[in-house]
């Protein structure tokens, strides 16, 4: 273990390091096609854009997404987000129906959660240990931290560096003891983006926050990949639909990047942004669920990208 001004040299950070290096071609790219939303630039000049050959850009944008950018950009419209809106009161009645008493499934493996009694809340951590560190996953790098009782934070790392991620993650935890632990933060990190998930694995997430955010991010778990619901409508099932921006709010806050699934919650309009990792990031999380979700049984979810 090291002190928390230490990070993990680039070599020791975790898992995924080709995916993760392939992220900033994929998100440099949404930036592109973002700035031409309806007037999308064709494989040459995205590819021009992007300083590499059509065919490379196409091999490296295919291996990371599992189709083609032609292909993602469907994902991606706007009729195929409104159809999934539509679709998004029974998606989440069917999720309710199902509960979510036990371990719910997720990213193929069980998720697990167990929020903090008010009084640990209150005392922001003390006597806690917190274990970080840095892993790279299909979206770039990441800053994992972990305690005892499990997962409790997942920071996609943006412009401002691993010093900032890591900074929210301390205000949400003031007093608590945050030291570098490398083989904690393999062991439970290591699953979210699993290709296959062992048999018996749990995910456990140590929730810290209020009551109403609590709710919120159980709703989250709720949605099945693939699947978008609206602010709207996620405040509608939770018995409050009058309270879509306190909705927007908890959501924001979410400490759990991924795996608690605040990306699959866009406008009303089918709009996609409103991400605290970035909308690039946000439209890369959505398309590459979408593209793996593809003919999939959801639970009344009947949205799939147009065919070409």
């Amino acid at each position: 273990m090291t002190a928390r001004t230490g990070w993990l040299p680039p070599a020791r950070a975790l898992y995924l390091r080709p995916m993760s290096s392939h992220y900033h071609l994929i998100e440099r790219a949404l930036h592109r096609l973002a700035e031409h939303e309806g007037d999308a630039p064709d494989l040459d000049a995205l590819a021009a854009a992007m300083g590499l050959s059509p065919s490379h850009f196409q091999r490296v944008f295919t291996e990371w997404a599992g189709v083609s950018p032609k292909r993602f950009v469907q994902y991606l419209t706007l009729e195929r987000a409104r159809a999934c809106l539509d679709a998004s009161a029974s998606v989440l009645d069917a999720a309710y129906a199902a509960g979510l008493s036990g371990p719910g499934r997720l990213h193929d493996l069980f998720v697990a959660h167990e929020a903090v009694t008010p009084g640990e809340y209150r005392r922001r951590g003390a006597g806690l240990t917190i274990a970080y560190g840095a892993v790279h996953t299909p979206f770039g790098e990441a800053l994992a931290l972990t305690t005892p009782r499990g997962l409790c934070g997942f920071s996609f790392v943006g412009p401002d560096g691993r010093d900032d991620a890591l900074a929210d993650m301390i205000a949400r935890w003031p007093a608590a003891r945050f030291v570098e632990d490398a083989a904690a933060v393999e062991k439970v990190a290591r699953p979210i983006f699993a290709e296959r998930r062992e048999p018996g694995a749990t995910l456990t997430l140590a929730l810290h926050g209020t009551p109403w955010q609590l709710k919120v991010w159980e709703a989250l778990l709720r949605i099945p990949p693939g699947a978008l619901v609206s602010y709207e409508g996620l405040a509608a099932a939770l018995g409050a639909p009058k309270a879509a921006r306190a909705v927007g709010t908890a959501v924001g806050a979410n400490p759990i990047g991924y795996v608690i699934p605040c990306h699959r919650v866009i406008r009303k309009t089918g709009a996609i942004n409103a991400y605290r990792w970035g909308h690039a990031r946000k439209r890369a999380l959505i398309g590459w669920e979408a593209a793996r979700h593809e003919g999939a049984s959801l639970p009344a979810q009947p949205c799939e990208a147009p065919r070409p």
